[in-house]
């Protein structure tokens, strides 16, 4: 037990190093967790850590795929529909089959076996290729399609994978049952998320309480993901229908303080699981070796390069004719579509980034086969899948800023950054003339004493004052922008005076814990206009 803990602890403190190093270098903190991973894998005397598929996908999936539920707006997932269906669906299919294709006519393995293959590197990572997309600047639109692919596409990937891997144990495989499972699965799924969405936000609203509606929130995705998870399906589609009917539905039933807290916290659950992931996944390359050792070198470097290829240009064969074959048809049926730059697509075609799924559902194969004999090529497929994460995460994640820059998309994404913060601006005066108009209307009917009105309408002047005059003015640094680092020289200064008070016993900890969360609420809100503002 000490000894866990002990490991435990290590990794904690290599992660808080590789993501300071990350930071240093500017390189995506996926890579670097990475390749710490392996390098310390290796060390002489580190304890060999294996991942456990059911942790991954029973533990660890349902937070990340919910918090980027919740993350994700319903409006702008229902507005791109098509080309997320389009990739989440349709990319993992045809990828899924080009990949058996490959495995049986260049590898020697047999069909059964190469559609597991193909179902286990086909769907894209949720987080790596996200995360370096953002720190990019990617045009908005970019970032949406790929976040509704990473939370649909893991559904259709695990789906396929239990088939294929049925079809290796009975050696039968039945296309119409399989697709009813699907079309049955899929439905079902959302249904039975959009219900626990709707539950969770109920009990949270009754029980009223910042801790308990907290607990509540981490319950939820794992209530959503095991129950379609244990009855056959693939539980992902489930938590991404209760992270989105959250999203749209609780800005109006969960409190402030609720709310608050819930941000801090799952920013740094999913920080530290994302973390936790792609170290481990380093860890397992010193085990994959151990198990490998039957295996030609030259051959698993063969499956590992061939599938890589695949996985990559299977991708753009799908992005182009894809897109454009929706817009044709759109335009037939009337409907004003217009067809994405052909840059946005070339990137999203760059962006398929495997990750621990992958890895998670490779280490999950069975043992043995019901008849008792070994499943067959399960120590290849296990390096094979390795070998995609790293050469797709590596390869792409280091060469996808280039390729954004030689497209010009950055400073399509700053524009669009812009015009964001522009919007914004007219948001927040729109919304502050409309309140001061309302309190106008309560000082004259509930006979307000004349200093509360004062203090009311200070409120709103202040916040009024600290927003630009559009257009002119828009998108630049606004005065408390502009003040960001006095303003924390100055709470710097209150909070030590507010220690002196307590040192010299003049306040209680009570009193000094009260003041000191409205200065941090300050912090935190100049730290917020501070992020937003586009340079």
């Amino acid at each position: 037990m000490i000894a866990s803990f002990l490991t435990f602890l290590l990794i904690l403190t290599v992660l808080a190093a590789s993501a300071t190093l990350a930071r240093k270098l500017t390189i995506a903190p996926a890579i670097v967790f990475l390749m710490v991973g392996i390098g310390i894998a290796f060390l002489p005397g580190f304890p060999r850590i294996a991942m456990q598929p059911d942790s991954v996908l029973l533990l660890v999936l349902p937070p990340l795929i919910y918090s980027a539920g919740v993350a994700m707006s319903w409006r702008e997932f229902k507005h791109n529909l098509r080309p997320i269906a389009l990739l989440a669906i349709g990319c993992v299919i045809f990828t899924t089959v080009l990949v058996a294709i490959a495995a049986h006519e260049l590898l020697g393995m047999p069909w059964s076996v190469g559609f597991v293959l193909g179902a286990i590197v086909s769907p894209p990572d949720v987080v790596a290729p996200l995360a370096i997309a953002r720190r990019l600047k990617l045009p908005h639109r970019i970032l949406v399609i790929l976040e509704g692919e990473g939370l649909a596409n893991d559904a259709t990937a695990l789906i396929l994978y239990r088939f294929a891997v049925l079809a290796v144990s009975t050696g039968s495989f039945s296309l119409p049952t399989a697709a009813e499972s699907f079309v049955a699965i899929l439905i079902g799924e959302v249904i039975f998320g959009t219900l626990i969405g709707w539950l969770s936000l109920r009990l949270r609203k009754w029980a009223r309480d910042p801790r308990i509606e907290t607990v509540l929130a981490l319950l939820t995705p794992y209530l959503a993901f095991w129950v379609p998870e244990h009855l056959g399906g693939s539980g992902v589609l489930a938590t991404v229908a209760a992270g989105l009917y959250v999203s749209w539905n609780g800005p109006l039933l969960i409190p402030a303080a609720t709310r608050l807290q819930g941000i801090f916290l799952w920013d740094f659950v999913i920080w530290l699981i994302e973390g936790v992931l792609f170290l481990t996944i380093g860890f397992q390359l010193r085990l994959l070796l151990e198990k490998a050792q039957g295996w030609p070198v030259g051959e698993i470097v063969q499956a590992i390069a061939i599938t890589s290829a695949i996985v990559v240009v299977a991708r753009f064969l799908w992005v182009f004719p894809a897109t454009y074959l929706q817009t044709l048809l759109a335009r037939q049926r009337h409907q004003q579509v217009s067809r994405p730059p052909w840059r946005e697509i070339v990137v999203i075609g760059f962006t398929g980034i495997r990750g621990a799924v992958s890895l998670a559902v490779a280490l999950a194969l069975p043992l043995t086969l019901p008849g008792g004999e070994a499943f067959p090529y399960r120590d290849l497929l296990q390096f094979v899948a390795f070998g995609v994460i790293f050469v797709t995460l590596v390869g792409i994640g280091l060469t996808l800023p280039w390729v954004v820059n030689g497209l010009g998309l950055s400073r399509s994404g700053q524009l669009e950054a812009i015009e964001e913060r522009e919007a914004e601006i007219v948001a927040r005066r729109e919304i502050i003339a409309s309140a001061r108009g309302s309190l106008d209307a309560i000082i004259r009917e509930r006979d307000l004493p004349e200093s509360l009105a004062r203090f009311l309408e200070a409120r709103h002047e202040t916040r009024m004052r600290a927003l630009p005059d559009p257009p002119a003015e828009a998108g630049q640094p606004t005065p408390a922008t502009k003040g960001a680092e006095l303003v924390r020289e100055i709470i710097t200064i209150e909070r030590t005076l507010l220690h002196k008070l307590l040192r010299d016993g003049k306040i209680t900890d009570e009193t000094r814990r009260r003041i000191e969360r409205d200065l941090d609420l300050e912090e935190a809100a100049v730290d917020n206009r501070e992020k937003n503002t586009p340079l």
